[in-house]
């Protein structure tokens, strides 16, 4: 071994001692306390390498991610004086590892406990004001809120926050289930029957709306019905009586003819008239003259158009 082997091994090992004793890594989700003989000196540690003196100062590390503690099942004592078995879990992180390290001397277990404790309490005084029924099912999310301010409000000074308590299950005893589920049913019966009747009066609302509308609709077209029928008779009788006033013997003999055509539609009617009436002057005499039986004696004449017959009675 020659003396540039001699010399190089020693400060390899004095660059390595001075690396792990000189130098400490803070990584993203820690924090750390330095120390110098005992007494915190810096605790504002960005992350990546940082020095200390060897022998001098030392360093606690400190994981400020969100951690969880899940605790065995409580019982808690309603207002209703009713037990309740609450099955719980805790999220919690540390904010200041100074003051954390003052009120724990840096132990995680320390930690938990007080936590758990002071979360124990603020459930505790949240459940004891409620009844069964607003602890199942009333405003969960506003008892978890009133829950962490409080337990926030006790651990301010421990370094600690707690970030979020959720309530996993909750368990009955027997002798209140069956009460409590019946209570239940009845507070979701009558919700129901409001609704129902809050559908009822809304519909109730829209049908009247809607036969009010009909009304309108079917008066506007009635209304409107009568104008055209009216508008419609109107020219029918401008073009009667133009047609009436170019040709008044073809207008007399075509109404006559529209005449015997309604009245004799069935086949079956009896008409008794005289055969002088107006009604048949188109009757036997094409051109419009009536020829009267001079006979005084009551007798009758048969009359036909086509296939119908009636039988004319004279007076």
């Amino acid at each position: 071994m020659n003396w540039v082997t001699r010399l190089l091994l020693p400060a390899i090992g004095l660059v390595l001692f001075l690396y792990f004793t000189a130098t400490f890594q803070v990584m993203q989700y820690q924090s750390a306390i330095k120390f110098r003989l005992g007494e915190i000196v810096q605790t504002d540690f960005e992350p990546g390498l940082h020095f200390k003196l060897p022998f001098v100062n030392t360093v606690r590390l400190f994981d400020n991610r969100v951690l969880t503690l899940a605790t065995p099942p409580e019982r808690f004592l309603t207002g209703e004086k009713k037990n309740l078995i609450v099955d719980y879990y805790i999220k919690w992180r540390i904010t200041d590892p100074s003051d954390f390290y003052r009120a724990t001397r840096g132990n995680e277990a320390v930690a938990r406990n007080r936590i758990d404790q002071i979360v124990k309490d603020s459930m505790k005084s949240q459940i004891s004001s409620r009844t069964i029924a607003e602890v199942v099912s009333g405003d969960r999310d506003l008892f978890m809120r009133n829950v962490i301010e409080t337990t926030n409000d006790d651990i301010r000074g421990l370094g600690l926050q707690i970030i979020d308590v959720r309530i996993m299950r909750i368990e009955l005893p027997d002798q209140v289930r069956e009460s409590v589920y019946a209570r239940m049913e009845k507070e979701r019966s009558t919700v129901a029957k409001a609704i129902r009747s809050r559908g009822e009066e809304q519909a109730q609302r829209i049908t009247s709306d809607a036969e009010r509308q009909r009304v309108v609709i079917v008066s506007d077209a009635e209304r409107e019905a009568e104008e055209i029928r009216g508008e419609g008779d109107a020219k029918a009788a401008q073009i009667y009586a133009d047609a009436y006033g170019q040709d008044q013997e073809f207008f007399s003999f075509y109404r006559s003819m529209q005449a015997y055509q309604r009245a004799f539609a069935s086949g079956q009617d009896t008409f008794v008239l005289d055969p002088g009436s107006p009604f048949f002057r188109y009757f036997n005499s094409p051109n419009g003259v009536v020829q009267r039986d001079d006979d005084d004696g009551a007798g009758s004449s048969p009359v036909g158009i086509g296939s119908q017959s009636i039988r004319l009675e004279e007076r």
